[in-house]
């Protein structure tokens, strides 16, 4: 009879401690389980305990801190592809304008990166401050990094080194190929920039002096990149007139030098290539089905933001902004820039040209507090007022300015926009930073994807107009951005993953950034998590801190 007492036994404690309910940390109850995969969504629990999802499905729990998530979805924190939050989160770690649309991880490094800095960049870093002020504090792109969170941010951090950066480190401004001790130089700031964490290498090739480089350099720098399973993602040299060739580059370096790549905002600029979107799908498709890993990010909107330096030949800007502004001071030279402002060619990408008209050109950062008053209004506006032509307001305003001038272009189609969120190897970037609407970030415009880009997908394209399901829009804001950066343990509501969380109203999401007030806040996300931290509660900031750095494939320090 002994051994059927302890089998009784303990069939008894098993059911007792079955029917204990579990506890965690965090209990968020009853919300839209959209975890990420694409697949659908159901009502579901989600349990956090310290910085990791323990647990997702239909629990029977406690929590600490008990969330009634009913009529909201429940899905991994957002991911921001392309960041430009490397100055904000300086100014204010709290990322308001981007943890107010569920974003968790901001990726930067779109050609330029905050290291590896020399003394001279550190120096022309401190001296091309627009609004914001800061120390320059680090030298590596990891001690940038570091700085960060040492100082504290509420989003996790990652960066690409930027090819644009190793180019000013060894061969500066100047527009020539460099001589082989630079290239190793560089491809030896590329080693120590994926070994430390870098998600790979970033390219924006239609900036000088980004611009000067060649094809074979990109692959030699890429080469080492791939070795530590890392990425190249470009802003390609032209999203206009030669898109197609740009793509075939991109898709050249990716072969050649054994590398996944991304396509920076893919778009096709300007009416009169608005119909090569499907050669540009079909170029893709090839590549990825010939085993090529090729993606793309973007933003949802039908304006890109960028400077003047992208009306003007990137000749004109070899050297730096000082020799650029110098030369724009030559009535012999400002007289071949405007022709070569004025005359179609495919020897360099004009987003004036572009945008077909100065009415479509929107000026929106200036550096100099006596033309701040022009903040707003379009090119053709302003040459109106000053009584001269859009393309000598331009160069007057550059070096007035002492800066390239915070500029939008109207360039893109809707219908291709709406084409383009449905491709099932697009991800999205706001290629903006993340702002707040009080004290130094008023003193700019920006562009209304700053605040909303996130927002605007799950509003307008998925709620209002149906372009995509949630359940698809959260995939391509999460899991697939991860795996395609190779990103461990983040992108999906994954028991062991880390707790990246973000409550919205799918029926009340949307973004309220307008070209003529950017600084609105989106509305609908009502509760983030950050590392298991909560930063966002009831739409509020908590003022919690919990970012880290998020570190790619090739981090060779644990």
């Amino acid at each position: 009879m002994k051994p059927t007492y302890y089998l009784l036994l303990l069939s008894l404690l098993v059911l007792s401690s079955c029917a204990k309910p579990q506890h965690f940390d965090v209990l968020i109850k009853n919300g839209q389980i959209v975890d990420g995969s694409g697949q659908p969504s159901y009502i579901g629990d989600v349990g956090i305990n310290a910085d990791t999802i323990a647990a997702v499905g239909n629990l029977e729990a406690t929590g600490d801190l008990e969330i009634d998530a009913t009529g909201l979805a429940v899905s991994p924190g957002f991911i921001n592809m392309l960041s430009w939050a490397t100055v904000s989160l300086i100014e204010d770690g709290r990322s308001m304008g981007d943890i107010k649309q569920g974003v968790t991880l901001e990726v930067m490094g779109e050609g330029w990166s905050m290291g590896p800095l020399n003394e001279q960049m550190k120096k022309q870093e401190q001296e091309n401050q627009g609004d914001i002020k800061y120390e320059v504090a680090w030298n590596t792109l990891n001690e940038y990094l570091e700085y960060l969170t040492k100082k504290g941010i509420s989003p996790n951090v990652a960066s690409f080194v930027g090819a644009t950066t190793l180019r000013i480190h060894t061969v500066g401004f100047e527009d020539r190929a460099p001589t082989p001790q630079e290239l190793d130089s560089m491809k030896l700031m590329v080693k120590q920039a994926m070994e430390e964490g870098a998600m790979g290498v970033g390219s924006s090739l239609i900036y000088a002096p980004a611009f000067y480089s060649s094809t074979e350099e990109l692959i030699e720098l890429c080469k080492v990149a791939a070795e530590y399973d890392g990425m190249y993602i470009s802003h390609m040299r032209s999203e206009g007139s030669r898109l197609l060739e740009s793509l075939d580059e991109l898709i050249r370096i990716a072969d050649e030098a054994g590398i996944r790549a991304e396509i920076y905002h893919l778009k096709e600029s300007g009416k009169d290539n608005w119909d090569k979107f499907d050669a540009v799908v079909a170029k893709v498709d090839s590549a990825r089905a010939a085993g090529l890993h090729i993606t793309a990010d973007m933003y949802n909107y039908v304006a890109g933001a960028t400077g003047l330096d992208a009306s003007m030949p990137p000749w004109v800007q070899e050297g730096g902004y000082d020799k650029w502004a110098q030369r724009l001071q030559d009535p012999a030279i400002r007289k071949k820039v405007m022709e070569d402002m004025t005359t179609p060619t495919d020897e360099w990408e004009s987003l004036m040209q572009a945008a077909g008209d100065p009415s479509k050109i929107l000026l929106v950062g200036f550096k100099n507090d006596t033309l701040k008053h022009y903040t707003g209004k379009t090119l053709k506006e302003v040459a109106e007022i000053r009584g001269t032509s859009p393309e000598e307001t331009a160069m007057d305003l550059v070096v007035q300015d002492g800066s390239r001038v915070g500029t939008i272009y109207f360039l893109m189609s809707e219908d291709n926009v709406k084409k383009q969120i449905a491709l099932p190897w697009m991800s999205f970037g706001s290629d903006a930073g993340s702002l707040a609407t009080e004290g130094v970030f008023l003193k700019s415009n920006t562009h209304p994807r700053a605040y909303g880009n996130f927002a605007r997908l799950l509003g307008k394209y998925v709620r209002e107009e149906k372009v995509i399901s949630l359940e698809e829009a959260v995939h391509k804001l999460s899991q697939l951005p991860a795996t395609n950066l190779k990103i461990k343990k983040r992108g999906s509501l994954t028991e062991g993953n880390y707790a990246d969380v973000v409550l919205f109203d799918p029926e009340t999401i949307i973004d309220k950034a307008t070209f003529e007030n950017p600084h609105q806040y989106a509305e609908g996300m009502v509760h983030v998590f950050v590392n298991g931290t909560q930063v966002l509660k009831d739409g509020e900031h908590t003022g919690n801190m919990p970012g880290r750095v998020v570190r790619g494939p090739g981090y060779t320090k644990e």
